[in-house]
């Protein structure tokens, strides 16, 4: 059975870059069919997919956050990963790695990690 680990830093400044990684296990990032989402949810707020990649390696970005969101994998260490610019306090979440057989999973479709909060402040 697959699992997903997120990981990364719980604090992070205003201005600077997020970098969170996604580890599976029991699966590779290289199986058909499959995407590889980061999804998030402020405080008190529903989820938000922020973008995904694919097994082939294409990338698919929220167009609201796509000039500020980066999504890369390294097959040699079956991770992904998760990089978003200029961070502000609103990006204040726990973010989530999720596979999933469709692009933009919902809560109840797919392997979910546990989360990671992350706090923009300084």
């Amino acid at each position: 059975q697959v699992q997903l680990q997120e990981s990364g830093p719980g604090l992070v400044k205003p201005s600077q870059t997020l970098s969170l990684f996604c580890t599976i296990s029991g699966g590779s990032i290289t199986t058909n069919d499959y995407y590889w989402s980061w999804i998030r949810q402020p405080p008190g707020k529903g989820l938000e997919w922020m973008g995904a990649i694919g097994n082939s390696g294409n990338t698919y970005y929220s167009p609201s956050l796509k000039s500020r969101t980066s999504i890369s994998r390294d097959t040699s260490k079956n991770q992904f990963t998760l990089q978003l610019s200029s961070v502000t306090p609103e990006d204040t979440a726990v973010y989530y790695c999720v596979r999933a057989l469709r692009l933009v999973p919902t809560k109840d479709s797919g392997s979910w990690g546990p989360g990671t909060q992350v706090t923009v402040s300084s």
